[in-house]
């Protein structure tokens, strides 16, 4: 039998998120899985390829096992002291797998200076959630790492944690932002990464599968409350989607590259070599802060459309 959360915790760890996001001076779960991956990658990332496979993978498996367990045994030990602390306890954890917030005041950090002239600040606080080299870049392209980080984390931040949330709480939400958590530090193809994060990366590519494909009928919902050209961004999301280098990360961004009639991906620069990712979307325009602007719209609304399609199924399945 499928155990799905109450509608409650639900919506509370929701709306938790909406408000208080993740304030910088409180423990999150994130950070302290961020210190062991950083522990045991130090000690462990060494030896032949397949060692390192075989230690990314037990790395990847652990601490999925510890995020559920742990986040599970606080929850049912507030329950036995109050059904009441329970539910509390419940939602504080729901809203920490949640980065609703947080995403959109990413981009306002990235934003601000942007429309000030501040191009140096504004790359800066773009390098701090993007990996390519910013040192460099023009606004356009400030612009477009901005939007492609709200695009693609509109799945890993939002999306996904809530349907991980839905079919199993807090401990399920909790495993899955072990999973992103790991991708985001040791899922890279790189000489020290490649084999021991390549478990994990896969994983992430795994959990990420079937949300990255929810999310394109809810940005292209949202485009079309907002009157976006929803029939050219389905025809962008078909074309271009696949040729990106994620397996899910070209779902989002296409469709947001086809609302905003934008175009993303092209040329980076990583560690002082230039990549060229494939291109999502045609150039109707340049790409400037405004754009930043109209995905925030995006991301908002498409965030608040997933909660209460979600929300629904909880409650119809409450109600069985």
């Amino acid at each position: 039998m499928i155990m799905m959360i109450a509608p409650l915790q639900f919506a509370l760890g929701f709306i938790l998120d909406q408000i208080i996001g993740d304030p910088p001076k409180l423990p999150h779960p994130v950070t302290l899985m961020g210190k062991f991956i950083a522990w045991f990658e130090q000690r462990f990332n060494q030896g032949t390829p397949t060692a390192r496979r075989i230690k990314g993978a037990l790395l990847t498996i652990v601490l999925i096992g510890m995020s559920f367990s742990i986040t599970a045994g606080l929850i049912f030990i507030a329950n036995m002291l109050s059904p009441i602390i329970g539910v509390v306890v419940e939602v504080i954890l729901l809203g920490t797998t949640l980065a609703g917030k947080s995403l959109l005041e990413a981009g306002d950090l990235v934003l601000r200076p942007l429309r000030e002239g501040k191009l140096d600040e504004a790359r800066q606080k773009l390098s701090w959630f993007v990996s390519r080299d910013t040192s460099n870049l023009t606004e356009g392209e400030i612009a477009r790492g901005t939007v492609e980080t709200l695009a693609e984390n509109f799945v890993d931040g939002i999306l996904s944690p809530l349907i991980y949330m839905l079919v199993g709480g807090a401990p399920l939400a909790m495993a899955f932002k072990a999973v992103s958590t790991l991708d985001s530090m040791i899922g890279y193809r790189n000489e020290r990464y490649e084999d021991f994060g390549w478990f994990a990366a896969r994983a992430d590519d795994w959990a990420n599968y079937l949300p990255a494909r929810i999310s394109v009928g809810i940005l292209l919902l949202a485009g079309g409350l907002y009157r976006m050209p929803v029939r050219h961004a389905y025809r962008i999301w078909r074309r271009d989607a696949k040729a990106h280098p994620s397996p899910n990360g070209g779902n989002p961004e296409s469709v947001v590259a086809g609302l905003l009639e934008i175009q993303l991906g092209g040329r980076n620069i990583y560690h002082g070599r230039v990549h060229r990712r494939a291109e999502m979307g045609d150039p109707r325009h340049a790409i400037t802060g405004q754009d930043i602007e109209r995905c925030q719209k995006l991301i908002r609304l498409g965030s608040w459309l997933s909660f209460v399609l979600l929300l629904s199924v909880a409650l119809l399945w409450a109600a069985i």
